[in-house]
């Protein structure tokens, strides 16, 4: 009996021995054992390095809406929402470049990993530029404001592709001239003159006037980054062949509310502010003049035309 039970359990074993598989190689041993892999096989790629700059930063539902630029053959340059996993949100703030490794999608948002804020010191020609306003508004002090008939300020700012403008670049060239800030929640404010702006410029259009150009420059420069200008030209469906949506230095924009006359005192996340709307002429002097958003495309246009 016990001999017939111990050639039962002899047999059992060898049967569940030739049928068992054999255990998975180490991962060193995968590693190091490149026969195993096809060399023309194509590598799965589940991530991608990106480079761009912070639009929003959505804290309830921690999500950051990024401009980021280009990723070759996969992605062109857009604004996207992603997460950003074992970063404090409330450390960041909008306007700071960064680079970082992009995921697969997750519920189809992208989730960020080896996320670094990048510093990149100011554009040369804006510095220089802010610093020649600067000193330009302390030598007229009182009379910093200035008046029809007289020149325009001279300036260099951003517009909204990231790209340095200098005033003098619209000479020959008749502008209208405003200031706004995009979070501006009052209707009858930005949002309206905003609207007046988009008309004119559809007016002159139809008009065939082709020495205009558009110039809404933005007091609320912490915020009001190239990336978040240029969302807000493309929501409205804002044409910026000839209309520039201008951001820069907190005290290159001081100056130039200080020399256009415009009051912008900054709160959470608003600014009491005035507003004026200015033609330019073509050599640089200022024409007309309307403060408030009560004014009508008509008004400029009979001034624009022949």
């Amino acid at each position: 009996m016990k001999s017939s039970l111990l050639c039962l359990l002899s047999t059992t074993f060898l049967i569940l021995a030739a049928c068992s598989r054999p255990a998975p190689p180490a991962l060193s041993e995968i590693s190091n054992s490149k026969s195993e892999i096809p060399p023309s096989a194509p590598a799965a790629t589940t991530a991608h390095d990106i480079r761009g700059e912070i639009v929003t930063i959505d804290l309830p539902r921690k999500i950051l809406l990024i401009h980021h630029e280009e990723i070759p053959g996969y992605m062109p340059a857009m604004t996207m929402e992603f997460t950003a996993t074992g970063i404090d949100l409330a450390t960041l703030r909008e306007g700071q470049r960064l680079t970082a490794r992009m995921g697969l999608p997750i519920d189809g948002v992208f989730p960020l990993t080896a996320f670094r804020i990048l510093t990149s010191p100011p554009d040369p020609a804006i510095a220089a530029a802010a610093l020649t306003l600067r000193h330009d508004t302390f030598t007229r002090g009182k009379n910093a404001y200035r008046e029809i008939g007289e020149t325009a300020p001279s300036f260099t700012l951003l517009n909204q592709d990231g790209k340095p403008v200098a005033f003098d670049h619209f000479r020959g060239k008749r502008v209208v001239l405003n200031f706004i800030f995009t979070r501006c929640p009052v209707a009858t404010m930005c949002p309206a003159s905003t609207a007046k702006m988009m008309a004119l410029q559809a007016a002159a259009q139809k008009a065939d006037i082709i020495d205009l150009e558009l110039v809404s420059i933005s007091f609320d420069s912490a915020f009001d980054t190239p990336p978040v200008l240029k969302a807000y030209a493309d929501t409205r469906g804002i044409d910026t062949a000839h209309w520039s949506f201008l951001t820069g230095p907190e005290a290159a924009i001081r100056d130039l509310l200080a020399q256009f006359g415009v009051i912008a005192e900054p709160g959470e996340n608003v600014f009491k502010h005035s507003l004026a709307t200015l033609l330019i002429g073509t050599d640089g002097k200022i024409l007309h003049r309307i403060d408030g958003s009560a004014w009508s495309p008509e008004e400029f246009l009979a001034r624009l035309k022949p």
